[in-house]
């Protein structure tokens, strides 16, 4: 959302107000410009969220004379003036955590998705995958409010000077959940490391799931890869270049994802990409990238030490990347959106 508010605030036919918990202040100081902003002050919390929307929300768009309700995320407030969400979410992540508390968590988000599916104006999807996957089961008519917009990419990541020396690491990048595989990319580090001694693998990211980023810990102790992968926790994007454009292969071991912003910077920076093939990444890398199946390590393994061994391939990924990524642009995707908008009051 900070990235397309700019684009949003900028349209002529658009007024746009933004709705915020106060906590996100920070988060949207540099882009929020003359935009009139209102603040919820609540203590936060997924259910707390999910009350404040359905409860306040409504009454507040209506005081703002609202046409539009635009609700970045699965799901939004059902009775506010025109609904349209944004399918980002991947409700797959159920079938891979069977902890009963997570699997309430998810089954309250797949409520409320159907529930904002059936009652939105209109939706963006942010893959074509996501839109399959999200609307599964629901009728056509259901479908056809549904729009592909991809994410786009910042354009400080950029790709470094020809003739660029690359490290000798792997990098992997996302705020850490069981669906990011790390567990897999763990096990596959270890063979990687029988061929190629001296490689090591960072991980920039926060552990957003303390008891998983626990399991992973002790799997990476167990092998004795603790001298062998840095938890970087979260970086900051001008830092997230150096290591993109420093890495030896950006990989990205993920099971389910919707669309995936972290291959996209490292596409924009240059970086050679080894991914999963499962959901959205096929979509998003097309040719710019050496695929695997994430739930096979052994694949997983061979895929980096053939990237590892191959310069040539190596370089050919890297420049498939750079051109890759010039088919995505927040401008863009700030564009479509300002249309879904615009139509969904016509």
């Amino acid at each position: 959302m900070r990235r397309i508010l700019p684009v949003l605030a900028a349209d002529p036919e658009l007024e746009v107000s933004l709705c915020l918990h106060e906590n996100q202040r920070s988060l949207f100081k540099d882009s929020i410009g003359d935009i009139g902003v209102h603040y919820a002050r609540f203590k936060d919390g997924f259910y707390r969220r999910l009350l404040w929307e359905q409860s306040v929300l409504p009454f507040t768009a209506r005081r703002l004379k609202a046409e539009v309700t635009f609700s970045p995320a699965n799901f939004g407030p059902l009775t506010a003036p025109g609904p349209i969400i944004l399918l980002r979410n991947a409700l797959a992540v159920a079938d891979e955590d069977r902890r009963p508390m997570k699997r309430l968590y998810w089954a309250a988000l797949t409520f409320m998705t159907r529930a904002s599916l059936l009652t939105c104006r209109r939706a963006i999807a942010v893959s074509a995958y996501a839109r399959e996957a999200l609307t599964e089961g629901v009728a056509r008519r259901v479908l056809d409010r549904v729009t592909v917009i991809h994410h786009g990419v910042d354009g400080m990541f950029a790709p470094p000077v020809p003739g660029y020396k690359r490290g000798d690491f792997l990098l992997c990048v996302g705020d850490i959940y069981i669906q990011k595989n790390l567990h897999n990319l763990v096990e596959a580090l270890s063979r990687v490391r029988d061929v190629f001694p001296d490689i090591s693998l960072k991980v920039a990211g926060s552990f957003v799931d303390e008891d998983y980023g626990a399991r992973v810990r002790g799997m990476i102790e167990s092998a004795g890869l603790g001298d062998h992968v840095e938890f970087l926790g979260h970086i900051a994007a001008g830092d997230l270049v150096d290591l993109y454009r420093n890495c030896a292969l950006f990989v990205h071991p993920s099971t389910v994802e919707t669309f995936g912003n972290p291959p996209v910077e490292a596409m924009a920076c240059g970086a050679p990409v080894v991914s999963s093939n499962a959901a959205a990444m096929p979509e998003v890398l097309g040719d710019a990238a050496l695929f695997f199946d994430p739930r096979d390590v052994g694949a997983m393994a061979d895929s980096i030490i053939l990237a590892l061994k191959d310069d040539v391939l190596r370089t050919r990924l890297s420049q498939k990347s750079i051109e890759r990524a010039r088919n995505f642009s927040w401008e863009e995707t700030g564009r479509r959106t300002a249309q879904v908008i615009k139509d969904c009051v016509r």
